[in-house]
C-alpha cells in the first residue's frame, strides 16, 4: 500500500485566507481590537510556510482562523477545498478532524494512553478504519518503533512531540497547522524536530503552517511570512535566520 499522502484539494492551495479579518470586542470601525485586518494568504499544497511575528502581531489567530477554530469577523478561509464560513459547526468539526492535524507546544498527548494509542486516537474517535501499513511507516518515520508500549511520561519531550506528530498525520489531512511545535524543547529535539517537519513536506507532500517566535525554527520553511498589528508586513521566500531576526528587530525598533 502506498504511504504517499493524496492531496487533498483541487486547486494549487491547501489553504488560502482572503481579506480576513478578526475583530475582538465591538465591531464597528472605530471601536474593539483588530487582531486579523484585510489578510490574504495562500498555501500551496506540499510546501511549509512560517507564520512570525511579535506578541499580539496576530500570527495565533490567523492560525486559529485558518484552521476553523475561530470564526473571521469578515472575509473568506478556504481549506482543502471547502469555504469553512459556509458550514455548520457540526460540518466544521469534521472539516477539522478529517483534513486538518494540529500539533502544539505542549504535545497534548493523553497521560493513561500508550505511545500507539495515543497516535491512532484520532481514527478512533472519527470511526474510521486503521491503516496498519500507514501506521508503521509513520511510527518509523518518527522513530518510536521501539516505544509504542510507553505511556508520554516515559517518553522524553522530543520524543513526545514526534509523537504528536504522527498523531496529527495519521488520518492523512490537507493541513498540518503546528503552534510552536519546538517551544518547549531543548535545542537538539528542537533541531530533531524540525527536520521531520521538513521531511515530511519535501518527501511526502505534506502541507504544514507552523506558527513560531524563533528565526532560527522559521528559517527551516520554505516561506515565511511576518506579522505586526494583524497584517502580514513581510514575505520572505527561502528565509534565513539572519534575516527574520533583522525584520524582527526593526519592527521592536519600528
Amino acid at each position: 500500500m502506498s504511504t504517499a499522502l493524496a492531496p487533498a484539494a483541487t486547486d494549487t492551495a491547501a489553504v488560502a485566507l482572503r481579506h480576513v479579518t478578526k475583530t475582538h470586542g465591538p465591531t464597528t470601525q472605530d471601536h474593539g481590537v483588530r487582531a486579523l485586518d484585510d489578510v490574504s494568504l495562500e498555501v500551496p499544497r506540499g510546501t511549509f510556510l512560517a507564520v512570525m511575528g511579535p506578541s499580539g502581531s496576530g500570527k495565533s489567530t490567523l492560525l486559529h482562523c485558518a484552521a476553523g477554530l475561530d470564526t473571521p469577523t469578515s472575509g473568506d478561509v478556504v481549506l482543502a477545498g471547502t469555504e469553512i464560513g459556509r458550514l455548520d459547526e457540526t460540518r466544521r468539526t469534521e472539516l477539522r478532524r478529517d483534513r486538518i492535524g494540529f500539533v502544539f507546544q505542549a504535545y497534548n498527548l493523553l497521560p493513561a494512553l500508550t505511545v500507539a494509542d495515543n497516535i491512532t486516537l484520532p481514527l478512533r474517535l472519527a470511526g474510521r478504519p486503521l491503516d496498519a501499513d500507514w501506521v508503521q511507516h509513520l511510527v518509523e518515520r518518527v522513530v518510536l518503533t521501539g516505544r509504542l508500549g510507553h505511556r508520554p511520561a516515559e517518553l522524553s519531550g522530543g520524543q513526545q512531540q514526534r509523537a504528536a506528530i504522527a498523531r496529527a498525520l495519521v488520518a492523512r489531512p490537507a493541513v498540518v497547522f503546528a503552534d510552536e511545535p519546538t517551544g518547549a524543547l531543548d535545542l537538539h529535539s528542537a533541531a530533531e524536530v524540525l527536520d521531520l517537519l521538513r521531511e515530511l513536506v519535501d518527501e511526502l507532500g505534506q502541507t504544514v503552517v507552523m506558527v513560531t517566535h524563533d528565526p532560527a525554527a522559521a528559517a527551516r520553511a520554505h516561506r515565511a511570512v511576518v506579522m505586526a498589528d494583524g497584517r502580514v508586513v513581510a514575505t520572505l521566500e527561502r528565509p534565513t535566520a539572519a534575516d527574520l531576526a533583522a525584520r524582527l528587530v526593526a519592527l521592536r525598533e519600528g
